[in-house]
């Protein structure tokens, strides 16, 4: 907890404490963001990191791995200095909570956290969302999984943009391999097999493998050299059994990508836009997509999915921050 110390030593004048799990390297890019955001609108924030933790074997008692040190990180923050608002950032990190504030979050529990697996966190996390004085969900599909009665909310997606200029696109498609389960690799995997033609490769990102033919796992790679392997694919293949977000498929068609896609359940931010760019591209059918995306690409695709991300882009988001998300919670917080 020196991190938390330390960030919480600076918080004399501090405007919002986000306290973050950042427990994927997805989620602790979005608490960055959320803070670069806030900063760059003028407000002083100190953020509280949690410590990784370690993983059990199911999501109970991950989730209480998790909540327990973000409890403690926030105490601690709290011991040193009184910020004007608090934001918990993800539900995890509000269920144990020392004091209330506003809970961001990509998908509540009451959503992916079926049965068993939200045996403990669902019933509090009804409660605190209820205490909450603001929500601030990823995207509208999150709040309409949010249990009720809850408190006001606002949308604050992540920005996406793209990551440089357009590339060769020599790789025919890629897909994001961490969590292979939850992300469907399996199915990916089998529908690239029976599709693909001599001379394609699918590139497997944020996973180790054995490359095989048409196949080759990159393993984990620096967010930099990711985002220049999406320049360079024609297509981002993905079929999750259950999306909270979509924040590789946002990326993906912010970098030029064709993003084929099952339907799946939950929020998935990135779905609406897919559909949309080619409807082709979107079903249970996914060797026949990545042949349609291939073999027939949409005219303008690229170009198209630009203007459609024009909500999640830095600017807009930076301006729904400022207008928006601050004076809320500084309103809440009585100042």
């Amino acid at each position: 907890m020196a991190g938390a110390r330390e960030n919480a030593r600076s918080m004399a004048r501090t405007d919002v404490l986000l306290i973050s799990i950042g427990g994927t390297a997805g989620l602790r890019a979005a608490d960055d963001a959320l803070a670069g955001s806030m900063r760059r609108a003028g407000a002083a924030v100190a953020v509280a990191r949690v410590a990784r933790a370690r993983e059990p074997r199911t999501f109970a008692l991950t989730d209480l791995a998790w909540a327990v040190p973000a409890r403690r990180a926030a105490s601690e923050a709290l011991r040193d200095a009184r910020p004007r608002a608090i934001v918990y950032s993800s539900t995890t990190a509000a269920l144990l909570w020392p004091e209330p504030g506003a809970i961001r979050f990509d998908a509540p529990a009451a959503g992916n956290r079926p049965g068993r697996h939200g045996i403990w966190q669902r019933p509090l996390e009804r409660r605190r969302f209820a205490d909450a004085p603001l929500l601030l969900p990823w995207s509208e599909g999150a709040l309409a999984e949010a249990p009720a009665p809850h408190g006001p909310a606002l949308v604050v997606p992540v920005a996406v943009a793209a990551s440089g200029p357009a590339a060769r696109r020599d790789i025919a498609a890629i897909t994001y391999g961490a969590n292979p389960e939850k992300k469907g690799l399996d199915r990916v995997l089998s529908a690239w097999r029976r599709v693909r033609r001599d001379g394609e490769t699918l590139v497997v990102a944020g996973l180790a493998g054995r490359d095989e033919d048409g196949v080759r796992f990159a393993g984990m790679v620096p967010a930099r050299d990711y985002r220049a392997l999406l320049r360079r694919a024609r297509a981002f293949a993905t079929a999750p059994r259950r999306e909270d977000y979509g924040i590789a498929q946002l990326e993906a068609l912010a970098d030029g990508c064709m993003l084929v896609t099952n339907a799946a359940p939950g929020p998935y931010a990135a779905l609406a836009p897919a559909r949309a760019l080619d409807p082709r591209l979107v079903g249970d059918d996914l060797a026949g997509a990545l042949r349609v995306a291939l073999d027939d690409p949409a005219r303008d695709y690229a170009e198209r999915a630009r203007a459609l991300l024009a909500p999640w882009a830095p600017e807009a988001v930076d301006e729904l921050v400022r207008e928006r998300l601050l004076p809320a919670l500084l309103a809440v917080a009585g100042g």
